[in-house]
This record gives structure tokens, C-alpha cells and sequence, in this order.
């Protein structure tokens, strides 16, 4: 799923946030049997949990590169 797919409330809220709404529809969709009553509910599970994907790859990428920047800056050093 591309991320221009997730809707701009799902982006604009934190991590967080988005682990909260993730745990409030696993909630409701535990209680709930009939299905049709519930593919809106796992849609926006699915791009929820994208969006928290997405955000942790963005967040592991930055801490790498710091690491590969300090690294880097450390060897300069000696």
C-alpha cells in the first residue's frame, strides 16, 4: 500500500494515537459478528497499521543514518 493512500486524518495524528483507534477496532471487531458490518472498521485498521509501519521504517532510517553520520564523523576524528 502506497502511503498517498492513507487519508490525511490518519497522517496527521501521532503514533500513539493511531495504536490507541488500532486498539479501540480490534475492540469493536472482536464484539462484532456479523462481517459485513465490519469492512470499514478493517479498512482503516489496514491503512492505520500502515501508517504506524510506515512511521517506524521513517524513524529507523533517521536513526541509522545518525549512527552512520557519528560513526562517520568519529573516524574523522582519530
Amino acid at each position: 500500500m502506497n502511503s498517498k493512500n492513507i487519508p490525511v486524518d490518519i497522517k496527521s495524528i501521532s503514533i500513539e494515537e493511531a495504536q490507541k483507534e488500532v486498539s479501540e477496532i480490534i475492540e469493536i471487531l472482536e464484539k462484532e459478528e456479523n462481517l459485513e458490518n465490519s469492512i470499514e472498521k478493517y479498512y482503516r485498521l489496514i491503512l492505520l497499521n500502515h501508517y504506524i509501519e510506515r512511521k517506524f521504517k521513517d524513524k529507523s532510517k533517521n536513526i541509522s543514518k545518525k549512527i552512520f553520520e557519528n560513526t562517520q564523523h568519529s573516524s574523522l576524528k582519530n
